[in-house]
C-alpha cells in the first residue's frame, strides 16, 4: 500500500509539470427547465474519437485538450442532438454547458417525449454508456409502480427476485446469488447490515422516494469494491438541482387483513445559493402501516419405517405496525471550474411493533400397531408475544431499526491531464429490541390428530384442552442489541494514457480504506410467577379460524392478552422471581472487526470509434479479529475464544464494448470478484448441547468465496425511448459455503476439530455436530433478455400502450458438498438459484392520465440445504400482482391510485418436496390513494 501511496504521489507531480501544453472543456448537461441534470449524456469532439460522458449530476469534462478550436456535440436518447463551438486555451479550463430540449429525431418526425420517458430516457442513456453490464432505472420510473421501498422497486429489474418478510421485499438474489453474496451500497459506499447473523443490507428498510437512481452492476471494474460476486446495487440519493424544486406526497390507504389505515408522505425542497455556487436539498419520507398476517408453519419427520408424519407445527397470527421514516440531506460546493466538495447524508429508521399469538403443537410421539402409525401424543402450547407497555414499545415486540450513512467528497482538476477525487464516509446500521417479552401456557398428553389428507395444508388437532389445564411454562423478557460501523475512505486519480495514436485511452488508480466493527450483544431474563398461573387465570384473546388467510380449518386459539403480558410487573418480587438465562444469549453473542486495505489500477483504452477496452486488477487485503464465546450446555461460559487471520485476493478483469452503430452495442467481460462469509459463521464460538446431544460451532478458519465470471451482452436501444436486450453469462465460485451437519460426530472428530479443548462428547457415543463449512466449487450459468417501449408506431389510441417485459434463467450445479453420513451429495444446487424469473408490466399514458399492470413471478427454488435430501428446505415459487393509475390535474398536481399483491400471494416454504409444507404465510393486498405536487 505505502509503494502504491508513492505511485500516486510522483504520478500527481509529474503530470502537474506539463500541464501548461493543453485546455480543458468542462460543464453541465440539463434538460430545457434548466433544473433537471442528465446524466449520461454523450459528448464528442468532432476532431478525432474524443469523448467523454456526463456524471451524475450532468457534469462532464474533456482533459489534454491542445489548444485551438472545437465543435462539441452532445447526444442523449429521447433529446434533440446540440452542438457548440467552444475555444480552448492552454491551462485553462473552458466552460460549455449544454440545455437540451425533449425530442427523438426520427427519419419522418420528431416524437416528444413526454414526462414518464423523460425518467426512462435518464435511466437508459446511463445504461447504454456505462462501460460495465449494468441495469439503471430512475425515481421516475420507480414512482410508475406502486413500490413502497427499494427491495419492492428492485425485484422488476431482470435478473434480480427478492426475499420477502412481512409482505415486503427485503433480502435481494441477484441472477440466482444468495443476499450473502451480493452488495448495497449508498452512492458507493457499502451499507452496513442491521442483522446479527449476516451481512445482508435489510431493502424494506429504506423507502424507494428517497433515492433518485437504482444501478445494478451486473460486472465489476477495478475500481469498485470487489465483494459482489452476484452483483452490486448502489443507490444513488438526490442530488442538489439547478433551481429551486418542490415536491410533496401524501397519501392513504387501506390493508383489509387487519383492516387498518395506511399513512404516507414525502417532501422534497432543493436550490442553489451564493451565485450558484452552493447547492442544497433536503428530503424525507414517512409511511405508517399498521397490518399482519396468517401463518401456518410445519416440520416433517420420516421414521424408521418410512412412515412420513409432522413432528411440529405452528398456527401463527401477526398484528404488526410499521413505520419507516427517512431523512436525507445533500450538499455541494463549487469552488470554481476546477474544485468542487459534496457532502451527503441519509438516516433511515424503521420501528416494527410486534404482537404474536402461537399455537404450537409438539413433543409428538406415533403409536404403532407393527410399522404402522395408528395415533398420536402430544403437546400443546400458546404463547404471546409483546412487550412492556410504556410509550416506545406499546405492549409489542418494539425492532428498532436504523442505517445511517454521512459522507464527504471533493473532486479536483489537478491540471489539463490529472483529476483527482476522494471520498470519506462512516456509516451505521443498529437492530435495538428493548423490553421483549414471551408468555406460554402448555397443557402435555393431550391425544392428537393429523389431517394429512392434503400435505399442502396438514392440520393438527387435538381434544381435551382446557383452559384451567393449561399451566404457565414459560415467562421471558429479553434486550436484544446488534450493531455495525463502517469507516471509508478512498482516494483516485486519472489521467490521460493512450498506446493508439488518436484513439481515447486513460489510467485510474487509486487506493481504498474500509474498517468494519460488529457485535451482538443479547441478555435473557426467565421469569417465575410465586403463585401458579394457568391460562384461565389471565385476561385473555381469543382468534377463531374466521377469515384465517391459509384456511378456516386452522384455528389460533386462546391465549393471554398483549396488554396483560405488558403491564406485567416483572421486577415486583413479591409476584415473580428472576433468573438470568445464559442458554438464550451466550452463544450467539461476539465481537468482530474487519479491515480492508485495497489498491488498483484501471486502464480504459478506445481501440477505434467502435471498439473500446477496460483492463485491470484489484488487490484486496482482509485483516479480520473475532471474539466468540466457548459454552457449556448451553449455559457455562467456559471462556472466550479470539482468533485473527488474514489474507490477500487478487482480482483481475477485462471487459470490452463494441457499438455496432448508435443503437446497438455489444459488450463481453471477465472479471472476478469475492463473498466473504457471513459474520457469525466466522464467529470462533463453541455451543455445547448435552441434553440434545449437539454441538454447535463457528469456523474462523472459512475461506472467502472467490468467484470467476463471464458475461456476453447486446443491447439494442430505440430512438423513442426503448430498450431490447438480451444476455448470457457464466461464474465458476470456488469453496462457497454451505452448513454442514454430521449425526455422527465423535470424541475424536471433536479432538481432530478443536486441538486443546475440553471435549464434551462421551467415549462410545455420537452427537450431531453443525457448523459452515467450505464446499469445493459451484458452476452458476443463466440468460436474460429485457424489452421496454413505448408502442408509439401503433395508430391513434393504441400508440399510448407500452411494454416493460424481462425473463432470466439461471442453473446451477455444487460440488463438495457432504451429508449427514459424510458423502458427497450429487445434483445438488446452489441456495437461492430461482430457475425462472419473469417481469411483464403493460402501461397505457398520455400527457393527463397513466395506468399500469404488473407481474412478477419466480419460480421455486432451493433456499437452505439440510442434512439429507428429506431436509432440504424450498422457497416456492411467487406470483404479484399489481395495479396502478394517476391523473394529472395540472402541470404541478396529480393524483394517484395503486393497489398491490392482488393475488394475495404467500410467503411459502416446502421441506423436501413441493406438497409438503414447511411454512405459508399470507398478507392480502394494500390499498393506496394520493396525492402529489411537484412545483
Amino acid at each position: 500500500m505505502k509503494k502504491l501511496l508513492l505511485l500516486l504521489t510522483v504520478m500527481v507531480y509529474g503530470l502537474c509539470g506539463y500541464a501548461q501544453q493543453t485546455g480543458v472543456i468542462s460543464g453541465k448537461v440539463t434538460d430545457l427547465e434548466g433544473k433537471y441534470s442528465l446524466p449520461g449524456a454523450t459528448l464528442k469532439i468532432a476532431d478525432g474519437n474524443r469523448y467523454t460522458i456526463s456524471n451524475q449530476i450532468g457534469d462532464y469534462e474533456f482533459l489534454n485538450i491542445p489548444a485551438g478550436s472545437y465543435t462539441v456535440e452532445v447526444i442523449y436518447l429521447g433529446y434533440q442532438t446540440q452542438t457548440q463551438e467552444v475555444t480552448v486555451e492552454e491551462g485553462k479550463n473552458t466552460t460549455a454547458n449544454f440545455v437540451l430540449t425533449t425530442g427523438s429525431e426520427t427519419l419522418q418526425e420528431v416524437v416528444l417525449v413526454g414526462d414518464r420517458l423523460k425518467g426512462q430516457a435518464r435511466a437508459l442513456n446511463q445504461q447504454k454508456n456505462n462501460r460495465n453490464i449494468t441495469n439503471v432505472i430512475s425515481s421516475d420510473q420507480v414512482g410508475r409502480f406502486p413500490d413502497a421501498n427499494i427491495g419492492d422497486a428492485l425485484k422488476r429489474v431482470p435478473g434480480i427476485t427478492m426475499q420477502n418478510d412481512q409482505g415486503e421485499a427485503r433480502n435481494i438474489i441477484i441472477r440466482g446469488l444468495a443476499p450473502s453474496l451480493n452488495s448495497v451500497t449508498i452512492n458507493g459506499d457499502r451499507i452496513p447490515s442491521a442483522e446479527g447473523d449476516n451481512r445482508n443490507v435489510q431493502m424494506d428498510l429504506i423507502p424507494s422516494d428517497m433515492i433518485a437512481t437504482i444501478e445494478v452492476n451486473k460486472t465489476l471494474t477495478p475500481d469498485m469494491d470487489a465483494d459482489a460476486i452476484g452483483g452490486s446495487v448502489n443507490l444513488i440519493t438526490r442530488a442538489t438541482p439547478n433551481g429551486e424544486r418542490i415536491s410533496a406526497t401524501l397519501a392513504g390507504g387501506y390493508g383489509p387483513i387487519r383492516e387498518k389505515g395506511i399513512y404516507t408522505a414525502g417532501l422534497v425542497y432543493g436550490n442553489r445559493y451564493l451565485n450558484n455556487k452552493l447547492g442544497v436539498v433536503v428530503s424525507g419520507s414517512y409511511n405508517n402501516n399498521d397490518f399482519g398476517s396468517d401463518n401456518v408453519e410445519a416440520v416433517w419427520v420420516k421414521d424408521d419405517f418410512n412412515n412420513v408424519y409432522v413432528e411440529e407445527q405452528d398456527i401463527r397470527k401477526y398484528d404488526v405496525q410499521r413505520i419507516r421514516r427517512s431523512a436525507a440531506v445533500a450538499f455541494d460546493y463549487k469552488f470554481n471550474d476546477n474544485n468542487a466538495i459534496y457532502a451527503n447524508a441519509i438516516y433511515n429508521w424503521r420501528d416494527d411493533r410486534e404482537n404474536r399469538f402461537r399455537t404450537t403443537y409438539d413433543d409428538i410421539a406415533p403409536e404403532y400397531t407393527g410399522e404402522t402409525i395408528t395415533g398420536f401424543t402430544g403437546r400443546v402450547k400458546r404463547e404471546t408475544k409483546g412487550g412492556v407497555d410504556n410509550s416506545r414499545n406499546k405492549s409489542r415486540r418494539l425492532e428498532d431499526q436504523r442505517v445511517q450513512n454521512y459522507a464527504l467528497r471533493g473532486e479536483h482538476l489537478i491540471s489539463s491531464k490529472l483529476d483527482l477525487d476522494w471520498s470519506m464516509n462512516y456509516a451505521k446500521a443498529r437492530e435495538f429490541r428493548p423490553g421483549e417479552r414471551y408468555i406460554e401456557f402448555e397443557q402435555e398428553g393431550l391425544p392428537l390428530f393429523q389431517d394429512l389428507s392434503d400435505v399442502k395444508k396438514p392440520l393438527l388437532t387435538t381434544t381435551g384442552e382446557d383452559a384451567a389445564s393449561f399451566e404457565q411454562s414459560a415467562l421471558t423478557e429479553n434486550r436484544d442489541n446488534t450493531e455495525e460501523t463502517e469507516f471509508g475512505a478512498r482516494v483516485n486519480v486519472r489521467f490521460p494514457l493512450s498506446v493508439i495514436s488518436g484513439q481515447k485511452g486513460r489510467l485510474k488508480t487509486g487506493l481504498r480504506l474500509r474498517i468494519k466493527d460488529k457485535s451482538r450483544d443479547n441478555i435473557f431474563y426467565s421469569y417465575e410467577p410465586v403463585n401458579g398461573v394457568t391460562l384461565a387465570d389471565v385476561p385473555t384473546s381469543y382468534f377463531s379460524g374466521n377469515g384465517f388467510n391459509p384456511g378456516s380449518k386452522y384455528v389460533p386459539g386462546l391465549f393471554a392478552s398483549a396488554n396483560y403480558l405488558g403491564n406485567l410487573d416483572l421486577n415486583n418480587p413479591s409476584l415473580f422471581t428472576s433468573e438470568l438465562d445464559p442458554s438464550e444469549f451466550l452463544a450467539v453473542n461476539y465481537k468482530a472487526k474487519e479491515n480492508i486495505y485495497a489498491g488498483y489500477v484501471r486502464w480504459d483504452q478506445d481501440f477505434n470509434n467502435k471498439l473500446s477496452m477496460i483492463v485491470g486488477v484489484r488487490i484486496e487485503n482482509t485483516y479480520i479479529d473475532y471474539t466468540g464465546n466457548r459454552v457449556l450446555d448451553e449455559e457455562e461460559l467456559e471462556g472466550q475464544i479470539n482468533n485473527t487471520n488474514s489474507y490477500t485476493n487478487v482480482l483481475p478483469s477485462i471487459s470490452f464494448k463494441y457499438d455496432v452503430n448508435q443503437d446497438l452495442i455489444l459488450r463481453a467481460a471477465a472479471t472476478t470478484a469475492l463473498a466473504r462469509p457471513d459474520y457469525y459463521a466466522l464467529a470462533p464460538y463453541v455451543n455445547n448441547i448435552a441434553a440434545d446431544s449437539e454441538i454447535i460451532a463457528g469456523n474462523p478458519e472459512l475461506d472467502a468465496t472467490y468467484s470467476y465470471n463471464f458475461d456476453l451482452m447486446a443491447e439494442y436501444y430505440f430512438k423513442s425511448v426503448g430498450l431490447l436486450s438480451g444476455g448470457v453469462f457464466y461464474k465458476n465460485l470456488k469453496d462457497f459455503i454451505y452448513t454442514y451437519s454430521n449425526n455422527q460426530y465423535s470424541t475424536a472428530d471433536f479432538t481432530a476439530d478443536f486441538p486443546g479443548q475440553s471435549n464434551p462428547v462421551p467415549v462410545g457415543e455420537e452427537w450431531t455436530f453443525i457448523q459452515s463449512r467450505n464446499g469445493d466449487n459451484v458452476d452458476v450459468y443463466g440468460f436474460e433478455v429485457a424489452f421496454q417501449r413505448q408502442l408509439d408506431f401503433l395508430p391513434g389510441f393504441l400508440k399510448h400502450f407500452g411494454v416493460y417485459t424481462n425473463y432470466t434463467y439461471t442453473d446451477s450445479k455444487a460440488k463438495g458438498i457432504a451429508d449427514e453420513d459424510g458423502n458427497e451429495r450429487k445434483n445438488v444446487s446452489l441456495p437461492g438459484t430461482a430457475p425462472h424469473m419473469f417481469n411483464g408490466s403493460l402501461f397505457w399514458d398520455n400527457n393527463k392520465f397513466s395506468a399500469r399492470a404488473s407481474v412478477n413471478f419466480a419460480s421455486d427454488y432451493l433456499d437452505e440445504l439440510g442434512s439429507d435430501e428429506f431436509n432440504d428446505s424450498y422457497y416456492d415459487k411467487q406470483v404479484f400482482l399489481d395495479v396502478n393509475a394517476s391523473y394529472k390535474i395540472t402541470k404541478n398536481l396529480r393524483i394517484f391510485a395503486e393497489a398491490t399483491n392482488l393475488t394475495n400471494q404467500p410467503l411459502r416454504y416446502y421441506q423436501g418436496v413441493s406438497s409438503r409444507t414447511k411454512q405459508m404465510e399470507y398478507y392480502q393486498s394494500r390499498f393506496n390513494l394520493g396525492v402529489k405536487f411537484d412545483f
